[in-house]
């Protein structure tokens, strides 16, 4: 198995994370292929407002995007994530059995 490497910047990571409508977003796309229509019927926010905190989790890079014909579907992009995570865990609780954990996993 082929690991790619996530490129991440915490910095993003961390303000797209500090919108409470950004992260009803991200729960709505999790596990599933969202239309943005879903996702504004699901936060209950106007579709402006949900194309801009789209935006800003495409920019750092929370969200995986699909164009088919002129519908564009979301979907979290649980990896990055987890990476986003891992990284936060290493810097901030470096002693803990989950940052040697994501330690041993970045390794394998």
């Amino acid at each position: 198995m082929t690991r790619r490497t996530i490129s991440i910047d915490p910095v993003k990571f961390a303000k797209a994370l500090a919108d409470d409508t950004r992260q009803k977003i991200m729960e709505v796309c999790c596990c599933r292929v969202c239309s943005v229509g879903e996702i504004v019927e699901a936060v209950n926010v106007s579709q402006p407002t949900v194309s801009h905190h789209l935006a800003i989790l495409r920019d750092a890079g929370l969200v995986n995007v699909q164009h088919r014909g002129k519908q564009t579907f979301y979907t979290l992009n649980q990896d990055c994530v987890v990476a986003c995570c891992g990284q936060i865990m290493q810097v901030f609780a470096p002693d803990t059995g989950a940052a040697e954990a994501v330690k041993e996993a970045v390794k394998a």
